[in-house]
């Protein structure tokens, strides 16, 4: 029986400098080493790729006939930016599957038996799956497109809600990362993922106002970081934006809201996964 040996923290003894060269190559190496793994399993991408069209489709043509906006809206231009926000808590759970899946397999036992950075190996994950999703926010653009969605402001603007849909992604991956090492099956994971999926997405503006809601429901509606990601997305296309007329500050200033949210989940759960890295070295 082989016994693996954790290697020692070597941070205390490298200089600052050191520390942060050895992130980024241990950043670098491991996105390297998940794209490969990704890419060796293209049934792994159908979260990215099939799932955004089927679902865009499915709400605009089956959904959509039953929502009627105010003053005549197109429920089109309306649904793209809130399947963007959907689309992103969906791919995000494709990380705590890959997390769960390494800690099931003794990989992360593995790497912590090495002299690596203990956040660069959750880095190289969360940065592997982000780069993904960059796959989903295309076919989700493209499909939105095809059915009629349009961008009805600038280049620049366009630019910023790009951006902005992958630092709430990139900030997703970091909490489904702590959830992957928490859980101790890839099923529990998958479920509890479709389920805080389908709970994020319903509970916002993401797909109808928020206004038709119970008054205690609606509450949470607003301050849902989903509903401020949509809202943020709407007015930076210049799409229709219903929820700008709601008095709740995260709908009033939704590109701030939605990035206060991300970063705020950044700083909360990357040191969260770094600690559960540390101390769970197996399921």
């Amino acid at each position: 029986m082989t016994t693996l040996t954790v290697a020692p923290d070597l941070d205390p003894v490298l200089g600052t400098v050191g520390r942060i060269r050895r992130l980024i190559n241990d950043t670098l190496v491991l996105t390297r080493r998940n794209l490969a793994r990704t890419l060796s399993e293209p049934e792994s991408l159908i979260d990215v790729t099939l799932t955004p069209v089927v679902f865009t489709l499915l709400f605009a043509y089956v959904v959509g006939g039953a929502i009627a906006l105010p003053n005549g809206v197109s429920y089109h231009d309306y649904l793209i930016p809130g399947m963007f926000a959907m689309t992103m808590t969906s791919a995000s759970t494709g990380t705590a599957s890959a997390v769960n899946h390494d800690m099931a397999n003794g990989i992360i036992a593995r790497f912590r038996s090495l002299p690596m950075s203990r956040a660069g190996v959750l880095a190289g994950q969360s940065l592997a799956d982000l780069l993904t999703t960059v796959i989903a926010v295309i076919v989700l653009a493209v499909t939105g497109l095809a059915i009629g969605w349009r961008v009805h402001t600038d280049v620049g603007h366009a630019a910023e809600a790009f951006v902005l849909v992958l630092l709430f992604a990139y900030a997703l991956n970091w909490g489904m990362a702590c959830l992957g090492m928490v859980f101790r099956s890839a099923e529990g994971v998958q479920q509890f993922g479709v389920l805080l999926m389908l709970g994020l997405t319903f509970v916002s503006s993401a797909f109808v106002p928020t206004s038709g809601m119970p008054s205690w429901l609606r509450v949470v509606a607003n301050w849902n970081p989903l509903s401020s990601l949509s809202a943020a997305i709407r007015e930076l296309f210049g799409n229709p934006n219903p929820a700008s007329a709601v008095r709740a500050w995260p709908l009033q200033h939704p590109v701030l809201a939605t990035t206060v949210y991300s970063l705020g989940m950044i700083a909360v759960f990357a040191p969260l996964a770094v600690r559960l890295y540390r101390t769970r070295t197996s399921l």
